[in-house]
């Protein structure tokens, strides 16, 4: 029994169109989660110029979502830049059959969205900080 989750063409038109967007400053996410009735992607939210305690917020604590997040990122050397990342947001309060959905459709997902770097979080709100996400991008601990 393989259950495949689709990605509609508008989850892919607002990630292209989230891609190119021109940012100067702040962090920006685009929110999907799986809708496990009808097997498909839905968009639940964008936020532009959100901090990262503020994302995690906004995340809900029993169920997976994937992250979009348009990241900044002060360098050493004082330049700025806004690497795409995924956050898989997975807490391990979420109910098993959806934890298991999402999981699946992780690369999908992740091919879609043309992100390279995925950040798991899988300890709630607790473990996304600028913190960990710095350490993740910046390889420093």
């Amino acid at each position: 029994m393989s259950q495949t989750v689709d990605i509609p063409q508008s989850i892919k038109d607002s990630l292209r169109k989230f891609r190119f967007a021109r940012r100067n400053e702040g962090s920006a996410a685009i929110v999907i989660k799986i809708n496990k009735q009808k097997l498909i992607m839905e968009e639940v939210e964008q936020f532009d110029n959100i901090s990262i305690e503020e994302l995690a917020e906004e995340l809900p604590e029993n169920s997976p979502r994937y992250v979009v997040l348009s990241y900044e990122l002060n360098h050493s050397d004082g330049r700025k830049s806004f690497p795409l990342v995924l956050l898989n947001w997975a807490p391990i309060t979420s109910e098993t059959g959806l934890l298991t959905l999402h999981a699946s459709a992780l690369i999908a997902f992740q091919q879609t969205a043309d992100v390279s770097k995925v950040i798991e979080i899988r300890d709630g709100a607790e473990a996304l900080t600028k913190e960990a996400i710095d350490s993740n991008l910046t390889g420093k601990r």
